[in-house]
């Protein structure tokens, strides 16, 4: 599928700001943004609910056609609904994190997945994260972007987050989980997390999330400039 908006692929590791740093990009080139990593969130809620071991490809697919999962904006804002529900509040926690992605490996979710990811992308401008955004999701993509930073770093940002909410995870906790998510992201069979020959690499380590934003958007413009010669 080719598709003729100018949409920006922003793929990375987990904890090396895409969420954040799309959101953002997204409000300042008048784009929707897409957070894929919620979708897959979506199908891990369910799982969990229904007793389905998301480590057991062959119960999660006999179960896909269950799931129904559409994307609604409300005052701009992602709403994920999973069968009529709007599940944004209960698919925040770090269960479904590492759920999810054991799901997310599965072949037939991403598959399931990608299609209203690409609908959604061929009638829209719109900024878009994951693991496999450039390299499956949306290959064509108008600008590519590979965000990532150290494993310490990253973790580092995600017991800070966790903290602010309660959570009485160690640091060591996270980084171990997060390095675990590093592995089965990178080693996947089916869309691996990839680095692409034509996206731009930015390592976050030491960049402030407003550097990061500023960075992309004059990758962004030098490419519409490029594309109006």
């Amino acid at each position: 599928m080719k598709f003729q908006n100018e949409n920006i692929a922003i793929d990375g590791p987990a904890g090396s700001g895409k969420s954040t740093i799309a959101k953002e990009i997204a409000f300042k080139i008048g784009a929707n943004y897409l957070d894929t990593g919620a979708m897959y969130r979506s199908v891990a809620l369910y799982c969990l609910r229904n007793g389905i071991d998301v480590t057991n490809e062959n119960m999660v697919k006999a179960h896909l056609d269950e799931i129904n999962i559409a994307i609604e904006f409300e005052e701009g804002k992602q709403q994920v609904i999973l069968n009529g529900e709007n599940v944004n509040s209960f698919i925040r926690t770090p269960e479904l994190g590492q759920a999810s992605s054991k799901v997310s490996a599965i072949p037939d979710v991403r598959v399931k997945l990608v299609k209203v990811q690409q609908e959604f992308a061929s009638r829209q401008k719109v900024v878009m994260d994951g693991r496999d955004i450039a390299t499956f999701v949306l290959p064509d993509a108008f600008l590519k972007i590979f965000l990532t930073a150290s494993a310490e770093c990253r973790a580092m940002r995600r017991f800070l987050e966790l903290q602010s909410k309660g959570s009485e995870d160690t640091y060591e906790q996270v980084l171990a989980e997060m390095k675990e998510r590093d592995y089965r992201d990178t080693h996947r069979e089916y869309a691996p997390l990839t680095l692409v020959e034509d996206a731009v690499l930015i390592d976050t380590t030491e960049m402030t999330p407003k550097e990061v934003s500023e960075r992309i958007l004059s990758l962004y413009e030098n490419k519409l400039r490029e594309s109006c010669n």
